[in-house]
């Protein structure tokens, strides 16, 4: 009987930690944006696709290649949607490098950051 008690317990512990997991993905987060140099069309990025300013793409250092997310310009509220494909920013006040038409979309690119919420979209 104490070793079914303990099983139970084991096997609710063990869907808890899954299920905070993955709300935790799941969440919105809040941080700074800012965009590529034009100096980086053209060459490849980690994901082995070749970079292009024009297309809606972001660097996240954490999200899967692939990825959609849904990026709001807390300044203004516009939204725009991303494809992740590549690794960075490499400085830790950023979550998001994005492509400067996607950056355009929702800021002004005369500004180098911006502050941004985002979230995995499907």
């Amino acid at each position: 009987m104490k070793r079914f008690i303990l099983v139970i317990i084991m096997m609710i512990s063990t869907l808890g930690v899954y299920s905070f997991k993955m709300n935790a993905i799941d969440a919105k987060k809040t941080s700074y944006a800012s965009y590529y140099h034009d100096k980086f069309n053209g060459r490849k990025t980690a994901s082995g696709e070749i970079f292009d300013n024009a297309k809606f793409t972001a660097a996240n250092r954490t999200l899967p290649f692939g990825t959609n997310i849904k990026v709001t310009n807390l300044n203004n509220g516009k939204e725009v949607i991303v494809k992740i494909n590549d690794r960075g920013p490499y400085h830790s006040s950023r979550a998001l490098d994005m492509s400067k038409a996607a950056f355009d979309e929702i800021g002004d690119t005369d500004r180098g950051t911006i502050p941004v919420e985002y979230e995995i979209v499907d």
